[in-house]
């Protein structure tokens, strides 16, 4: 694994990288930043408004916009949208700025995490485990090939994960 200081989580909406990340981030004396937050926060709407008015198509150059922005941070844990490794630019800024955590969680796992929450656009469906079935196919190669560390998420306890991740990486973060 290559020496950084950043550390970037990715992996399907409901994988644990909020979660993770923020845990990760009080272990390792690191700042936290959502990406979503983020984006949030600069467009003054929410995620859901963004994909209705623009599409998902103006909501992933939006992303990407804020994302070249936010691997230049120094020393930080950094939860990215679940799709933000769909544009090659933004996985070779991933991979060339940080190190970088794939949380895989199963379909069904994600589903069961996710299934009340109304601010995840693309579950809108009549069908939301079969869209993350889809998800889960388009998107494992990429977050794949992306990862420095590969992490199933499962069942296990948030607290438990991060500290595992603590001791695995901890020697590799450390300025």
């Amino acid at each position: 694994m290559k020496p950084s200081r950043n550390i970037y989580l990715v992996g399907l909406m409901g994988a644990g990288k909020t979660t993770i990340g923020k845990l990760l981030a009080k272990r390792l004396d690191k700042t936290f930043v959502d990406a979503d937050h983020e984006l949030e926060a600069r467009t003054g709407v929410r995620i859901p408004v963004i994909f209705e008015i623009e599409g998902e198509t103006g909501f992933r150059q939006r992303e990407a916009r804020v994302l070249e922005e936010l691997v230049r941070l120094d020393d930080v844990v950094l939860a990215t949208g679940g799709g933000v490794v769909l544009h090659p630019d933004n996985r070779a800024l991933l991979v060339s700025h940080g190190l970088v955590i794939y949380l895989r969680a199963q379909p069904h796992d994600l589903w069961r995490r996710t299934r009340h929450d109304r601010n995840r656009p693309l579950l809108q469906t009549a069908n939301p485990l079969e869209k993350l079935r889809q998800l889960y196919t388009l998107r494992d190669p990429l977050y794949t090939e992306v990862a420095d560390i590969v992490v199933d998420t499962g069942l296990q306890n948030p607290q438990h994960l991060a500290n595992r991740l603590h001791n695995e990486i901890e020697p590799q973060c450390v300025a």
